[in-house]
């Protein structure tokens, strides 16, 4: 593992997943394309309930990750790979939390297909109820445990490995934190709230 995300769901995780394999630290774990597959599910939902060593298989083959399932697991990830760079997304509470409740929890919500019932148990183990614990729609308490999270990673990473990030930074910082050339292309921005919606309709 290169590198970890250490920044929750709804902070630009996906275009930045985009953006890390442009610059070859893919593939990249997220929690988006785990809802094809049952079998990496069922071992994050296994490693959520306590079993870690789930995880060396769980991330077979990923060379970086963001989201969940990953940030649940980010001190571990972080202490098991102590040559990682760890790259923080942050976003002003209020707006993330807009942004949250209105897909992701929203889509908690809906009915799931039978097709995505270890990506739900998974979703519930590392995040509604591992993370936020049970407690998701409770706006103060969610933003609580977004606010701590992102001091417990600002205390516990070394400055010098990790990088406090805004989607909105674009490819600079990003690139001089991992040493990489600045590519001449537009930074990837991806899935935001109305292509997040879209895509949760398609999928029910």
């Amino acid at each position: 593992m290169n590198v970890i995300g250490a920044g929750l769901g709804r902070t630009g995780t996906l275009s930045l997943k985009a953006a890390l394999e442009r610059l070859g630290a893919g593939p990249c774990a997220h929690m988006l394309p785990l809802m094809a597959d049952e079998e990496r599910c069922r071992l994050f939902t296994r490693a959520a309930g306590g079993d870690l060593t789930c995880l060396d298989e769980a991330f077979s083959g990923f060379r970086s990750t963001v989201d969940w399932p990953g940030v649940y697991f980010w001190r571990h990830l972080v202490e098991q790979h102590p040559a990682a760079k760890v790259i923080l997304t942050v976003r002003d509470p209020a707006q993330w939390y807009a942004s949250a409740e209105r897909t992701i929890w929203a889509a908690a919500q809906a009915p799931t297909p039978p097709r995505l019932a270890a990506f739900r148990e998974m979703a519930e183990a590392t995040n509604f109820e591992g993370m936020f614990h049970g407690r998701f729609g409770d706006r103060a308490y969610a933003i609580g445990v977004f606010d701590r999270h992102n001091e417990a990673v600002r205390e516990a990473v070394p400055a010098a490995r990790l990088l406090e990030y805004r989607i909105g930074d674009g490819w600079k910082p990003l690139c001089d934190f991992l040493g990489h050339p600045v590519p001449d292309e537009p930074f990837p921005r991806l899935n935001d709230s109305d292509s997040f919606q879209q895509r949760v309709r398609g999928l029910v």
